[in-house]
Formats: C-alpha cells, sequence, structure tokens
C-alpha cells in the first residue's frame, strides 16, 4: 500500500459540503463524494466522518526563541506546537539572540524549520540592527537569502522614530515587503504594566494608555500612505485602533492588521488575581475592547488572527507580577479560542475562519503553497477538526516548552485530528505522528 496517498473520507469542506479528499504525491488529486477505488487506488483511507477540513493554519507571528533562547522555546519545540494546534506555516519573530537582523541568523532559523520538518517555517527579520531602533538591519540582504524573508519587524519594541520608520517603509517596497509594527509609543508606557483603567487604579498597577498603541498606528498608516508601502499592524488591543485602521483603509491605504486569540476572549479584570500568567503586551483590555475586536475581526477591519505565541520559562512567570515577563504561549489553543469567540457566537463561518488564520495571512507573508483552498491541484496542507469536540486545556500536556498559557484548566471547543503538510500527516488521532521528509518515503 502506497504512503504517498491518502483518502480523508467524508470530510465537511469548510463546515458545508461533505467530500472525499484524495491526497497524492503532496498535492489534491481529487476531490468529490463517494470517490471510487478506480480514482483512490491503494490509498491509505483516514475517516473524517463529522470532522471539518480546513486550510492548514498560518501563523504571522510565532515567537521561536531560537537561537539564542532554548529555555523557552526550540524550533522543534515550537513547529511541534504548532502542528497539534493545526498549522502548516509559522512566521518566527526576530527577537532571538542573536536577533535575527542578518541574512545569516534568517537563514539559521529557516534551516532549523526544514530539518525539522513539522511546518513551515519563515522567518521575520528585524527592521532595525539589535532591535535598537538606530539603525537598519540588513532588509535587502535577507529579502534576497534562501529564507526569502518577506516581512520585517522588531516586534516586542515598538520603530518608535517616524525616520526609521519612514525608511524602512521606503526600503522595502523594492522587493513588496512588508513592515509589521509592534504599535506601542513608548514614552507613554514607561513603567506600565497592565491596561489604564478602573481596574488599574483599583490594583494600584502603572495604566498602560490605549492611546500608547493608537498613535503610533495613525503616525504609521500616513507614513505608508505617503511612501506607499505595506504596513501590517501587530496585535490589535483597542477599540481605537479598530477605528483608525477602518479610517485608513476607506482612504486606500495598505494596511492590514491582526488580532491574538487572547484578546478576543480575555480582559482587564483577570489581572485582578495578580497571576503573572495574564501579563502580555499589549495588555488585556477592557470588555468593550474586546467584543469592538470581534467585530472587527468579523468585518474584515482586522484582517487575521496572529498568536503572538510567546513561551517563557517558568521561573519568569512564577514570581511577583511587577518582575514577571509578557507574552502568553497559543499555538495549541488558537483554534478553540477562535471557535469559542467568533464561530460558536455566529460571527464568523468555518469559510470565515479559513480566511483569517490561513488565506490571508498566507497572502500577507507571500507563502504561495499556504492558504489555499481545498481544490484538485493545490498543495495538500490540511487540517481536519473535531468542531463538536470539548476539551480541557492542561499546558502540561502541551508540546511547547512554555507553560504560560492563559487558558489553562478552561473548556474550550475544537480539536484537531490530523494536520497535512505537504500531504504527509504530521498529526494523526490528535497525536503527533512523524515529520515531513521531502524525497523520504513517508
Amino acid at each position: 500500500m502506497s504512503t504517498t496517498s491518502y483518502l480523508i473520507r467524508s470530510a465537511s469542506l469548510l463546515g458545508t459540503t461533505t467530500a472525499d479528499i484524495l491526497v497524492r504525491d503532496g498535492v489534491i488529486a481529487a476531490v468529490g463524494p463517494n470517490l471510487g477505488s478506480d480514482v483512490v487506488g491503494e490509498a491509505t483511507v483516514i475517516d473524517a466522518a463529522g470532522l471539518v477540513a480546513l486550510p492548514g493554519m498560518v501563523d504571522l507571528h510565532t515567537h521561536l526563541r531560537e537561537p539564542g533562547r532554548e529555555d523557552a522555546e526550540t524550533v522543534e519545540t515550537g513547529t511541534r506546537a504548532a502542528a497539534l494546534g493545526g498549522f502548516t506555516a509559522v512566521h518566527a519573530m526576530a527577537n532571538s539572540s542573536p536577533v535575527a537582523d542578518t541574512a545569516g541568523v534568517v537563514e539559521q532559523v529557516f534551516t532549523l524549520g526544514r530539518e525539522s520538518g513539522w511546518v513551515d517555517v519563515r522567518p521575520v527579520g528585524a527592521v532595525t540592527v539589535g532591535l535598537a531602533g538606530t539603525q537598519l538591519a540588513e532588509l535587502g540582504a535577507m529579502a534576497d537569502s534562501r529564507a526569502r524573508v518577506r516581512v520585517f519587524s522588531d516586534d516586542g519594541i515598538c520603530v518608535s522614530d517616524p525616520v526609521m520608520m519612514r525608511r524602512a517603509l521606503e526600503y522595502v517596497k523594492a522587493f513588496d515587503g512588508v513592515i509589521a509594527q509592534h504599535a506601542q509609543e513608548p514614552r507613554l508606557t514607561e513603567g506600565a504594566q497592565m491596561n489604564e483603567g478602573v481596574v488599574s487604579a483599583d490594583l494600584g498597577l502603572a495604566g498602560w494608555p490605549a492611546v500608547a498603541e493608537e498613535s503610533i498606528i495613525a503616525r504609521d498608516v500616513l507614513l505608508a500612505q505617503h511612501v506607499g508601502s505595506r504596513l501590517h499592524v501587530c496585535h490589535v488591543s483597542t477599540a481605537g485602533s479598530v477605528e483608525i485602521i477602518r479610517w485608513a483603509k476607506e482612504r486606500g491605504i495598505s494596511v492590514t492588521a491582526e488580532v491574538t486569540p487572547h484578546h478576543l476572549l480575555l480582559t482587564e479584570e483577570l489581572v485582578r488575581s495578580y497571576n503573572p500568567v495574564y501579563k502580555v503586551n499589549p495588555p488585556l483590555r477592557a470588555d468593550a475592547d474586546v467584543h469592538a475586536l470581534r467585530a472587527a475581526l468579523a468585518d474584515g477591519t482586522i484582517d487575521i488572527v496572529g498568536t503572538d505565541h510567546a513561551p517563557h520559562p517558568s521561573e519568569a512567570k512564577e514570581c511577583e507580577w511587577a518582575s514577571a515577563a509578557m507574552g502568553m504561549t497559543g499555538l495549541e489553543t488558537a483554534l478553540s479560542v477562535v471557535q469559542e469567540t467568533m464561530i460558536e457566537t455566529g460571527l464568523m463561518t468555518w469559510a470565515d475562519f479559513a480566511r483569517v488564520t490561513s488565506t490571508t495571512p498566507a497572502q500577507i507573508g507571500q507563502l504561495a503553497d499556504q492558504g489555499r483552498p481545498l481544490e484538485v491541484g493545490e498543495p495538500a496542507n490540511i487540517v481536519l477538526v473535531d468542531a463538536a469536540a470539548r476539551w480541557n486545556v492542561d499546558p502540561s500536556a502541551m508540546a511547547t516548552k512554555g507553560r504560560n498559557s492563559p487558558f489553562a484548566s478552561m473548556e474550550l471547543p475544537g480539536k484537531v485530528v490530523a494536520t497535512f503538510f505537504h500531504g504527509h500527516p504530521t498529526v494523526l488521532d490528535g497525536a503527533l505522528n512523524t515529520p515531513y521528509r521531502p524525497g523520504a518515503a513517508q
């Protein structure tokens, strides 16, 4: 029996039509109801009755930590987590050690991803040398490297100098790159610990005002318009930011935006526990912001979901609030949180889900083989989801090294049953199978 051919039997395509999907040699060879043996041949059968078939998810915002921060995550552990979460591609942020600000470092990350074989790893290049904000990094060299970098970000730090931001936007136009901005005016957030508002006043914690995010977004959409370049806004978190992005899009400015799963579900009220697992950048906001973000994702003002998966070693979170690191894990819970907040609420369909978690992020990152429709001739990057399942989040059982999940002990809907990466099942029956090895017998 050939193990390069798989028949996914009776899947619900994007939650609508039930059909079989024949995967052969890395591509979708046939789609239709009750495919016969004359078409299927000796394919391995995967029973997908009751499962939703979606294009493999694409994350534009993942922190894999390697090189240099292997105590928090490695490319191997992070991509295992990604596969289990239904992803077939992730973009690895540049704030590693050394920073991914040269062709050499991005090629190292790219190679580690290829060797791991769980998902497609695309490095994000730093905008400035060392994330210091004073000198442009080797943008052209990273774009021309084997990693073919097209997304650049100092994420974790805002490119706050408007002249530097303008130069970066101008530079990447030469190869149709995009600058992904971490919108945070540093002077307005010095010492900030949580969202500025009633809760921060009650707790006596320094507030992080919404305007610190909104002012940078307003500036940068105008800069993008001025130079005619592409801007992507990372982890949008406020209702005011949504309005600015909507304004920019109405004027034809080339801006895209993302929201994280945690900003779609969690609010600042959780900070009352002083549990550092809820400390994140940008901070958890008010309930009104959460609902504005959901509405903006549903109506297309916010284009995609990006996990901002940010694993930390336990000692960085198991300490007092003020000393704790900012960040949350997200790769293995993203699908479920988006289902809970957007699909279970009736705001989106599974087809919409595919658009915001796969098709559009692949387009922004210029990944030609990802985010493709489930049609004949397309690359077989597919995830099968049991949408009716419920599960309790247990960080200790996750593949990521990070245990800092804000969803710990929550019951969430939707479980990934299988993930196909280039036609090879990296996940089967909800567990890791084997990595994809090009040219090897699978």
